[in-house]
């Protein structure tokens, strides 16, 4: 099960809206087939492993990251290509919640004589699928927000200079959680300011994930990077209702998919755009700023993980803050994340939290 659950890792940022499943089968203590879910979905991990140990997976046993699916969509149902293909054992580490699954692909199999153990190494399972859950369950992705600061918490001096605060293999680094994760957000204020592209580059990858901008008024630059680009990668625009017609329609047809989102005290709401992009089949988001769009998510408890990359250089008070006014009150009432990993990258430190 750890070299399934290492397969289904190949699969993040690529498979959208299916889950990035691991699968391998085993023989007469001898691994005869491996397979993850392939690029949009198809083929499904159960499919590659299968086709690749060929007649000899009759009589073997199958692990897999996730409950073999149950129902007919791009692919024909996991569980019944299991059968066909004469497994004697099948080890699982979840449930499927899907409705369309939800322990119906477990009772085909077993239906089919077939033995079933499930539970398998669970929780580092609902960590590799978290994603998936979170849009099943939830019907949001699962947010990521990166932080990259200085040492005292800045993100920028107050003249608005940042290049470059954090050195090369941390800024490589990000580009690696860009790979692994559906899309990449940004407030607008930051889209304003920084005329990012989004894009994951120096890593030799075909595949670039959804870049979306939560904008209320639409009012970004249209001949700036994300404008120019908009035909090429997949560009989403979050913005309230009441933009500007002519905005949409300019969006529109540079290639942009325009998203409607409810509007809460005068600001786009943060559930409401998650929810929009857990339609859509987003699993996982990397939000990457700015201050004021990280401090909304994180005052309506939608973060779930955090990564922090803190550069051994002080800005001062004056500098620009990383977070956006929360609110506060009380210290009880601030978003509690639990460590999970630290490591050194060059002359900066990366340390990812989770959401206790």
């Amino acid at each position: 099960m750890v070299l399934a659950l290492a397969l289904g890792a190949r699969g993040l940022g690529r498979v959208w809206p299916n889950p990035a499943v691991g699968c391998v089968v085993v023989a007469a203590g001898r691994i005869i087939g491996r397979g993850w879910t392939a690029d949009g979905g198809r083929s499904h991990a159960e499919t590659m492993a299968l086709k690749q140990a060929g007649e000899a997976a009759r009589g073997a046993t199958a692990y897999v990251t996730l409950e073999p699916c149950a129902h007919h969509g791009k692919t024909p149902p996991c569980a019944e290509t299991l059968v066909n293909a004469g497994v004697a054992r099948v080890v699982t580490a979840l449930e499927d919640p899907d409705p369309r699954v939800a322990g119906r692909g477990h009772a085909i199999l077993r239906d089919a004589g077939i033995t079933v153990t499930t539970g398998v190494m669970q929780s580092e399972a609902l960590r590799a699928h978290a994603g998936f859950l979170k849009r099943v369950q939830e019907d949001r992705p699962m947010i990521t927000l990166k932080l990259a600061s200085s040492f005292d918490g800045r993100i920028a001096t107050a003249t608005g200079e940042s290049q470059w605060i954090t050195g090369p293999e941390a800024r490589r680094m990000v580009h690696l959680q860009r790979a692994r994760h559906d899309a990449v957000m940004v407030g607008g204020g930051t889209a304003r300011a920084d005329d990012p592209t989004l894009t994951v580059r120096d890593l030799g990858i075909s595949r670039q994930p959804v870049r979306i901008i939560a904008s209320r008024n639409l009012d970004l630059p249209l001949s700036g990077n994300l404008a120019r680009t908009a035909g090429v990668v997949p560009l989403w625009l979050c913005h309230g209702e009441g933009a500007d017609p002519a905005l949409i329609d300019a969006w529109s047809g540079m290639g942009a998919t325009l998203i409607p989102c409810a509007i809460r005290q005068g600001l786009l709401d943060p559930a409401s755009i998650l929810n929009a992009l857990g339609q859509a089949g987003l699993t996982r988001v990397f939000v990457e700023g700015g201050g004021a769009f990280a401090a909304s998510l994180l005052r309506a408890g939608l973060v779930d993980e955090l990564i922090g990359f803190t550069a051994g250089i002080a800005l001062g008070a004056e500098g620009l803050p990383s977070l956006g006014p929360l609110g506060l009150q009380r210290l009880a009432l601030a978003p509690r994340f639990e460590l999970v990993e630290q490591r050194q990258l060059g002359a900066d430190i990366m340390h990812n939290w989770r959401k206790t």
